[in-house]
């Protein structure tokens, strides 16, 4: 991948977030010379070692089975999937058609997932017993929210051992693109210089379905007026106005787990442009950090990328990890033990040609080998966690 330089950061504390990145080629070549002419080359080799330490989350609510398979289609072999479902189950079970999807398309592919419905009520107990119980709503399950989705996913990606985790909308209907997402994802951790590190993607026209049919509109009004205030903030104090952030409502977007577990994230629809404002406050060098040793090694960053032609652009680079509070909504905190422990009825399904189960099978499919407070066995609908 080729990817135009970047030239200017905008500081804040110990966050420094990169100008937009635009992807000049997805396919660069065989070249050996990673730089010229304004430009630096990202090598596949290298794109394919982060894919191979990345989990990619996929929130999904009533996607229809083709757009699901599309989107799976577009992950690369060697990402981990995670699931996490807030589908119907009455009058019929959507996320059992979710579920039966991505076990055929891994037995297909050989490869394996995680799935989990985020009404499931052993993954309540689970987040309760983990001591988040603000995720809990007055049902006893957990909050049908994108961002409570979004730690679920967060939380099994900790558990699996591997370094990366990406975030992919299940209502993307062009798999190619969410196949250039994740490329820009393993591409801009590869940059990264720092361990605490966030890829966010920007796009001139993402496609909508409308009326059934494919609809490009501009960038959506939300996110104008989210990339606005956030470059009013920093210009508030800095005393010079800015427009680096042009991400701040994306939903695709990837991070390293270093960073990510220092983040807390805000419930429902805010999660995305909290995360700016997490940063900020945490790393931002005006409240007192809980983790110093962050602010003494302040070289990362969050940069936009944006590849040229009209479906999603990328962004890219990394970011520094914050802790902040979004307004009314709530920061919700993700700590290692609930990574560890945050387990529920999920479903880890295997490629064609495995066998076993229990601390064998959890290794195979990518989960730590020992620790967990489930076992794994093997059933006709895939392999399914018991206690």
């Amino acid at each position: 991948m080729r990817l135009a330089d970047s030239f200017r950061s905008e500081r804040f504390g110990a966050v420094r977030i990169h100008e937009l990145q635009r992807v000049i080629e997805l396919d660069s070549g065989a070249l050996d010379d990673a730089f010229s002419a304004g430009s630096r080359v990202v090598p596949p080799e290298a794109i394919r070692a982060v894919e191979s330490q990345m989990v990619i989350v996929v929130p999904c609510m009533n996607e229809s089975r083709s757009v699901i398979e599309g989107v799976l289609s577009g992950i690369p072999h060697d990402c981990l999937i995670v699931l996490v479902s807030n589908s119907d189950q009455l009058p019929v079970n959507r996320y059992e058609i979710e579920a039966q999807t991505l076990e055929q398309f891994c037995r297909l592919a050989g490869r394996s997932a995680i799935s989990v419905h985020q009404q499931d009520p052993g993954l309540a107990a689970a987040i309760k017993a983990a001591g988040m119980a603000e995720l809990i709503g007055e049902d006893g399950l957990v909050r049908a929210g994108k961002g409570e989705a979004m730690l679920i996913g967060m939380a099994l990606a900790a558990m699996t051992g591997r370094r990366h985790v990406g975030y992919v909308d299940a209502d993307n209907y062009v798999p190619g693109a969410v196949h250039e997402y994740c490329k820009a994802y393993a591409a801009g951790l590869h940059l990264a210089e720092s361990p605490y590190s966030m890829v966010r993607i920007s796009w001139h026209s993402k496609p909508k379905l409308r009326d059934g049919r494919l609809f490009f509109s501009r960038r959506g009004r939300s996110s104008e007026i989210t990339n606005e205030w956030l470059n009013r903030f920093l210009a508030e104090y800095s005393g010079f106005g800015t427009e680096v952030i042009a991400t701040g409502n994306a939903g695709e977007h990837a991070m390293t787990l270093e960073l990510g577990l220092k983040l807390r994230l805000a419930g429902g629809f805010a999660v995305e442009p909290y995360e700016y404002l997490d940063l900020f406050e945490q790393f931002g060098g005006i409240l007192e950090s809980a983790s110093p040793d962050v602010m003494a090694s302040s070289g990362a960053g969050a940069a936009d990328r944006d590849p040229q032609p009209a479906l999603p652009r990328q962004q890219g680079r990394g970011t520094r990890p914050g802790d902040a509070d979004a307004g009314a909504e709530r920061g919700l905190p993700l700590a290692g033990d609930t990574a560890r422990r945050a387990a529920g009825d999920r479903r880890v399904h295997g490629g064609a040609g495995r066998a076993g189960g229990g601390a064998g099978a959890a290794a195979r499919a990518g989960l730590p080998a020992g620790g967990a407070a489930w076992t794994w066995s093997c059933s006709t609908t895939g392999w399914t966690p018991r206690r």
